[in-house]
């Protein structure tokens, strides 16, 4: 077939056609304000670089200034949008940056097994009780992210999360006594948010019963599944979790549901990041029961205006932070419970209020292990490993 031969004056009208969007993209760019964070995202946008002398001559400028363009390249939302459509729809991906939707259900893919990271997830655990609680008793549980409930049998590849469990069991048997809770079976995907990978809380109130029942406290809650739980339940509208931005793909929004009873109304939250010290006493730390103590509420709603938190999630107290200490006042026990945890406990701890006075939080993706006896009282404490099986084949990120 012949080549089609353009004249001068249609290739013309392309090249100016050309040139007026690209001079309208750089004026949009120009004109409009640059935006921080990317609320679908759930990220912080790249800042425009100061030209030096320094960063043009070891090339940085160059390759900060093109993170900039394209973190605010106009319209930038609804191009991923497209990019989203087109890899489902005309190319027929089963998936998004690793990201599927099944029964409206946003999941990221994670396989394979690590095997690795299950082992070493094992001597982090062992490591720690041998330095800190050698003479108490220890329990874990495992929380499955949603491929559990949706990638095989959806025709994803999925891990083997029974063999994860079994390896993990096996390789703290051979070093210490660990009791396993399985929570696993308390779960099903309705549990979880739409868009995001966290549980919703006023579904897992059996899966605190659970716990609470298997660690030996379970008499001091006054809620079951099925009963009148004596909560109070408060909405958040409008939640877009973690998986929405990172599909691209429209979907209906969340609702938070937190719950609030007379524990939660009187527990306050303590935690390093709002207590370490600067100026002089830089390097200190005021401690929970000091004056003069930051001491925040369980359930912090001023994170849904601070411009601060990316995450709604973050309202559950007070979202992602290395060492926290919950006082519980009205507490029907005097009992203490230390939790090695990740993002998930952080909506079921209000659920254990009442039957422990005090509860501490440790996150050992932000704290390292060495550094904690320095704040935390391991003595007489009950103690709980509570991790997702996405931390588990990941274990790397544990210091």
């Amino acid at each position: 077939m012949a080549a089609v031969r353009r004249s001068k004056w249609e290739w013309g009208i392309v090249i100016c056609s050309f040139m007026v969007f690209l001079a309208g993209m750089i004026v949009i760019l120009a004109v409009d304000p640059d935006q921080t964070v990317s609320r679908s995202e759930r990220r912080r946008l790249a800042e425009k670089p100061e030209l030096t002398r320094e960063n043009v001559a070891d090339k940085s400028f160059m390759d900060d200034t093109e993170k900039y363009l394209l973190d605010h390249f106009p319209f930038r939302d609804g191009l991923r949008r497209i990019k989203a459509y087109f890899a489902y729809d005309v190319l027929q991906q089963k998936e998004n940056n690793d990201i599927y939707v099944v029964l409206d259900h946003a999941a990221k893919l994670e396989y394979p097994l690590n095997e690795s990271s299950v082992k070493r997830f094992a001597v982090k655990m062992t490591g720690l009780w041998q330095q800190y609680f050698p003479e108490q008793d220890v329990w874990y549980a495992i929380v499955p992210d949603k491929n559990y409930f949706l990638a095989k049998q959806s025709g994803y590849p999925s891990i083997d999360y029974e063999h994860m469990i079994k390896l993990l069991s096996q390789e703290l048997a051979a070093n210490a006594d660990f009791a396993y809770i399985d929570i696993i079976s308390d779960l099903d995907i309705d549990d979880y948010y739409h868009t995001d990978t966290h549980w919703r809380q006023e579904r897992i109130l059996d899966v605190a019963h659970h716990l609470a029942d298997a660690i030996g406290v379970g008499g001091s809650l006054n809620f079951s599944k099925g009963e009148d739980t004596g909560f109070t339940e408060h909405e958040i509208p409008d939640f877009y979790g973690v998986y929405y931005g990172q599909a691209a793909l429209p979907m209906e929004p969340d609702t938070i549901m937190y719950l609030t009873d007379e524990m939660t109304e009187t527990a306050v939250v303590w935690s390093l990041e709002e207590n370490m010290l600067g100026g002089e006493d830089a390097g200190k730390v005021r401690l929970p029961d000091e004056a003069g103590a930051v001491l925040k509420p369980v359930y912090q709603l001023d994170k849904l205006d601070d411009g601060k938190s990316l995450d709604k999630y973050d309202v559950f107290v007070g979202g992602a932070s290395s060492l926290q200490v919950i006082k519980s006042p009205d507490a029907v026990t005097d009992k203490r419970l230390v939790i090695f945890r990740d993002s998930y406990t952080s909506s079921l701890v209000p659920l254990l209020l009442g039957a422990y006075s005090e509860i501490t939080l440790i996150d050992l993706r932000y704290i390292d292990s060495a550094r904690i006896g320095e704040y935390v009282d391991f003595d007489g404490a009950d103690i709980l490993f509570l991790y997702n099986t996405a931390i588990v084949n990941h274990a790397e990120m544990l210091k």
